[in-house]
């Protein structure tokens, strides 16, 4: 019989593991990034468009890390597919990427956001305290035990999807059309080629990110080879619908001048929509929501952080578990610099940077997947990538395409996350200075 004591490791089951995708998926991005799409593009079919196709993206690079992640089934992500592909260094570049910046920097995003609609409501709040006191609530909750977390994460996570599909369906039908174009005229096909929207992507990009969140815990999925590619694939196409569902409710409720530059575009439409009432309520409902997204990333998060430490003897005080499976010393970690990002904030120049950074790890992570195949086509595959070649090679043009674009037009941001590398390779130089673990098994 299985052990269910209290202290035994608590597994993820397909509904959690689908709930913790899509949190870290609907989350800042989609409540935020839409102020800055307009302020490049104007028509309304480019900026659906921006959905649409970073929707594809997510969907095309969940089936890649769906095959990497049953034949490699272990908690880490890029950190060991990377490390296993191509070599340790990269592994780690990526692993201090997903500590310093992949999930830090996008909880304090979230966190941030949370305050800023939580004021809308109750304008006399401090807003960066509020994100503080949460972020230390959530890991409070996420180190004292896994099954309360998993749980919490189900139940924030259910309710905000329900509100979500209660919002676009209100908005469908009280929101008045505004004079913006949504079928494909010449101006849109020029926008959907411009350079304004790859960058755009980027926001979008950010805005899918968590789809592959489920992979940095696989080793605590409940039977990870059936179930991990079912969680990616439909925790993503959920998304993928909610997303341009409320985008279109977005843009046909709320003049694009009303939109441009704001970083609170829900609580933006629902004051169209609904009202100055109407606005402060649905302001509060989205900084409650985000606590599923915060929650979300708290949990998977120092899974990676946790895992470096099991490899390298540098980081081994990061790679003990308590006896409830839980890494509390990597979650400590991740907290303190969540706290940095949020008590030092710029949002857009931290959502870009961070953007570029995560979306080069991607990259070569679905560029792994045609080596993997090429050099170990012995290793056992319970899931194959759907579509595969041409559902990688999509993934690969697309988000290549974004990276030139970013690199072109905001080197500064660019610039920042090549530096970031640059400090983890000294860093990975000095940590592998000192006497190597023998390594882990694929």
């Amino acid at each position: 019989m299985p052990d269910t004591s209290p202290t035994s490791p608590y597994k993820i089951t397909f509904l959690t593991g689908a709930a913790i995708v899509v949190a870290n998926m609907v989350g800042t991005g989609v409540f935020t990034s839409l102020g800055f799409q307009v302020l490049g593009i104007e028509s309304g079919f480019a900026l659906l468009m921006l959905w649409l196709v970073g929707g594809l993206i997510a969907l095309c690079g969940a089936v890649s890390y769906a095959e990497l992640a049953a034949a490699m089934p272990r908690s880490g992500g890029e950190y060991h597919y990377l490390s296993q592909i191509y070599h340790p260094a990269l592994g780690f570049l990526s692993g201090w990427v997903s500590a310093t910046v992949g999930f830090a920097a996008p909880t304090a995003l979230a966190a941030l956001a949370l305050g800023q609609y939580a004021k809308s409501v109750w304008p006399a709040l401090e807003p960066q305290w509020l994100s503080v006191a949460v972020v230390l609530a959530l890991t409070l909750v996420h180190g004292s035990s896994t099954r309360a977390g998993s749980r919490l994460q189900v139940i924030v996570t259910a309710l905000k999807v329900v509100v979500l599909v209660v919002f676009i369906g209100a908005g469908l039908v009280v929101g008045e059309g505004q004079p913006i174009r949504f079928l494909p005229d010449a101006a849109g096909w020029r926008a959907l080629l411009s350079p304004a929207f790859a960058v755009s992507l980027v926001y979008v990009s950010y805005a899918y990110s968590g789809w592959n969140a489920a992979v940095y815990v696989t080793g605590e999925i409940e039977n990870p080879k059936r179930n991990l590619s079912r969680i990616l694939l439909l925790g993503t196409a959920v998304v993928l619908l909610l997303y341009v569902g409320l985008n279109y409710v977005f843009l046909r409720s709320t003049p694009l001048a009303g939109l441009k530059g704001q970083l609170e575009v829900g609580f933006v439409a629902a004051t169209s929509l609904f009202g100055p009432v109407g606005g402060r309520l649905m302001g509060g409902i989205i900084a409650g929501l985000l606590v599923s997204t915060i929650s979300s990333m708290v949990f998977a998060g120092p899974r990676i952080v946790q895992t470096m430490g099991e490899d390298i003897s540098a980081l081994r005080f990061l790679a003990p578990k308590s006896r409830a499976g839980i890494p509390v010393r990597a979650l400590a970690l991740q907290t303190v610099i969540t706290l940095a990002f949020i008590l030092k904030p710029s949002f857009q120049g931290v959502l870009v940077y961070a953007g570029f950074i995560l979306n080069l790890f991607t990259f070569l992570t679905v560029l792994g997947l045609f080596i993997l195949r090429w050099r170990r086509p012995e290793l056992p595959r319970p899931y194959r990538a759907w579509g595969y070649p041409f559902t990688p090679l999509l993934f690969l043009g697309l988000s290549g395409w974004t990276l030139a674009f970013i690199l072109r037009d905001k080197p500064w941001e660019s610039f920042y996350g090549l530096v970031t590398l640059a400090v983890g390779g000294l860093v990975y130089f000095l940590t592998t200075a000192l006497p190597k673990p023998r390594p882990a098994a694929s």
